[in-house]
């Protein structure tokens, strides 16, 4: 996978690969999964790893990029590991609301960039006049260089992705085989993205399935997209075709 994978050049100058492995797993799966999960996807060829503070996973991404190091897979160097500041504060398990200044927080991670402590920053599920805010905050030293956001065939985030290309800020896409469908917030009798019909006539036309379909539209579109492990057997031949402007629309 390796030597066909696509990068994406950051507006910092460094580069992103455009296919991530996505660590986000239900409460019901054991963290012990995540280690070994990982392992399998640096195996594969990929180098993109996506995990936060929030899925409670990163001592066990940890421990696979320290396993693979080990054993000669990849060198540290080789892997781009993304992470997620949680602006929620928690006091004896009850969360604490609060108002949280946004510039502020970025001020805070310009500082983190400046120490060393990460090589690029970007922010996640911000709509449009978030990122102005940040743009056009006095004194801004950094851009961010994405914004990861849910983004699949049935929300394609047209109008933000058109923002984003405009002021150079990569799109990451999470959720792009559908929405988790959380019994919590999603409608059970809701379509579900893989068995669209217009994905199954693509993916018979090019002998691929529905998923990779999926994938390969947003990496045509210039968008970072994450997978998970269900998906780490065949992503390996993502980049290795393309559709045709037809196909697209």
């Amino acid at each position: 996978m390796n030597s066909r994978l696509q990068y994406v050049e950051l507006n910092d100058g460094r580069f992103i690969p455009g296919l991530g492995f996505g660590t986000y797993k239900p409460p019901e799966v054991p963290n012990s999964k995540t280690t070994e999960a990982t392992k399998i996807a640096i195996e594969a060829g990929y180098r993109h790893i996506d995990c936060a503070y929030a899925y409670q996973v990163e001592e066990e991404v940890g421990l696979a990029v320290r396993s693979k190091i080990a054993d000669g897979t990849v060198k540290r160097e080789d892997i781009f590991c993304t992470s997620k500041v949680l602006c929620i504060q928690y006091e004896n398990g009850k969360t604490i609301y609060d108002h949280v200044d946004l510039c502020a927080v970025w001020e805070a991670m310009e500082k983190c960039k400046d120490a060393g402590l990460a090589k690029s920053i970007g922010v996640s599920n911000f709509n449009r006049r978030q990122l102005e805010m940040i743009l056009n905050k006095p004194g801004l030293k950094y851009k961010p260089v994405c914004n990861q956001v849910e983004c699949h065939v049935y929300h394609n985030q047209r109008k933000l992705l058109d923002f984003c290309k405009s002021k150079n800020i990569v799109l990451v896409a999470y959720g792009a085989l559908g929405t988790q469908r959380d019994k919590q917030w999603v409608d059970q009798s809701s379509p579900v993205l893989l068995d669209d019909p217009v994905l199954g006539a693509l993916a018979k036309k090019h002998k691929r399935s529905p998923a990779l379909i999926a994938l390969r539209y947003q990496l045509q579109r210039g968008v970072v997209v994450l997978a998970q492990i269900s998906y780490l057997a065949f992503s390996c031949f993502l980049c290795v075709y393309t559709y045709n402007g037809m196909d697209l629309r």
